[in-house]
């Protein structure tokens, strides 16, 4: 599917969708315990529908109901005690990478041969970290192609010890032996070797973890600084117990609209449900206001209002990317409108997600008269040099929800804009041209 967008001033409110992130980690969280849990304001993208039904293959009941108090479409999660089931068939993970990892190493708690797959764009990311600590673990975990992607085979029940596995190339491994831990016979110890990339990713696995009762000790070796030397201690023999929860809003899918709302001029957005949390890409809110945008978060109330009723332009900024790798797209379309220069470093690990994002990012906006140099570990966009010779134009959406959505931006700015596969925003954001109708962007 294609969308030709035209130019647009977005004005208006909208609730921030909710968290891909927490939805993914609630619906395992809540399967992993034995009591019924209802989620409340989920989303319900295909990558949580992928999450939904490798559960249900482990043994949990896992649906969508309407809540009868509120009348609004809930997740009822029935759990398999900590004890899944021997899936009957191959886990297909679809798109979503999260799912993937996650189920790699629950299929380690089984005393089964699982098999896990995914879609093309699955089949292409690299799981060897994982696969090497769940070996370690006593597992037999491999690759059926032998190149450390899926279709991935996991055969044998994991042990608890001490084990370290890599952390700058996905925060989801973490998460996943995190959460797969704790129902092992004995205590665990989980180290991380190298920077953690994307850490507030495993922040939110240890807030909802905690939510169920879980006890997950992160600690630091004694004079390492910053990230360096972080390991978890992780009792056994533990037991899930998520009560009802609500979901909290996502600052992922609200970035694109922030941005908008902070780059266009005469835009005026207000975007409600966006409370703190252990979401990283809030991240958002700070690299706006040191760019020069006119916004206000509310955090008691969970509202933003982001405005540039006087047409201004912003100014570019450093931003190191290291824990914030799904703003990247977002903030390639930002410098590439801003004054000054962009300097996105620390970044490599976004060339791992559903596309190399750097690459792409690079591609689609030098097709629109962006000034942009890709480097090993980021991106560098002048838009002083842009400013005034950028101009709609056709331009490829990877098949990556971030790229069209961050692209779609730059098409309200110059208008004449038309973007392809656009059908994989349904990946995190299924409302997003709903929402953008609601403010006023001009697409067809």
């Amino acid at each position: 599917m294609r969308v030709s967008v035209n130019k647009s001033t977005p004005k208006g409110m909208i609730t921030a969708p909710a968290s891909k992130s927490y939805t993914h980690r609630a619906v395992l969280i809540a399967s992993l315990g034995k009591n019924e849990v209802k989620l409340s304001h989920p989303l319900l993208s295909a990558d949580v529908r992928s999450t939904m039904e490798a559960c249900r293959l482990f043994g949990a009941s896992v649906e969508e109901k309407t809540d009868s108090e509120t009348n609004e479409i809930i997740i009822s999660v029935k759990g398999f005690g900590g004890k899944p089931k021997n899936p009957e068939k191959p886990i297909d993970v679809g798109n979503s990478g999260t799912t993937l990892r996650l189920m790699t190493a629950l299929s380690g708690v089984t005393d089964s041969e699982v098999v896990l797959t995914g879609d093309e764009s699955i089949q292409k990311r690299p799981n060897t970290p994982l696969l090497e600590t769940l070996n370690e673990m006593g597992a037999d975990a491999y690759s059926a192609k032998g190149n450390g992607c899926a279709p991935l085979v996991v055969k044998g029940k994991i042990k608890a010890g001490a084990v370290s596995i890599d952390g700058g190339m996905s925060s989801q491994f973490i998460s996943a032996l995190l959460l797969s831990c704790p129902l092992l016979e004995a205590d665990s110890k989980v180290s991380i070797d190298g920077e953690l990339k994307s850490k507030p990713y495993v922040d939110v696995t240890l807030e909802v973890a905690q939510k169920a009762g879980i006890r997950i000790h992160e600690k630091q070796e004694s004079g390492a600084k910053g990230d360096a030397g972080i390991y978890y201690e992780i009792p056994g023999n533990q037991t899930y117990a998520l009560g009802d929860y609500i979901i909290p809003g996502d600052f992922s899918s609200a970035s694109y609209l922030l941005t908008a709302g902070a780059l266009i001029p005469g835009a005026d957005i207000t975007i409600a449900g966006l409370f703190p949390s252990a979401q990283g890409d809030s991240a958002i809110v700070e690299i706006l206001e040191k760019a020069g945008a006119d916004i206000f978060w509310d955090k008691e109330k969970g509202i933003i209002r982001v405005s540039n009723k006087d047409g201004k332009r912003l100014k570019g900024i450093v931003w190191d990317a290291g824990k914030t790798p799904d703003l990247v797209p977002t903030l390639a379309v930002l410098g590439a409108f801003s004054d000054g220069e962009m300097r996105i470093t620390n970044a490599e690990h976004v060339r791992f997600k559903e596309t190399d994002r750097l690459k792409a990012m690079a591609v689609e906006l030098t097709k629109i008269g962006a000034v942009i140099e890709e480097t090993a570990d980021g991106l560098l966009i002048s838009g002083e040099k842009s400013k005034g010779q950028m101009k709609g134009a056709a331009v490829h959406g990877w098949d990556d929800h971030r790229i069209v959505m961050s692209l779609f931006i730059a098409g309200m700015m110059l208008g004449e804009t038309e973007i392809d596969t656009i059908e994989s925003v349904k990946i995190s954001y299924p409302d997003f041209f709903e929402d953008m109708k609601k403010v006023g962007a001009d697409f067809e």
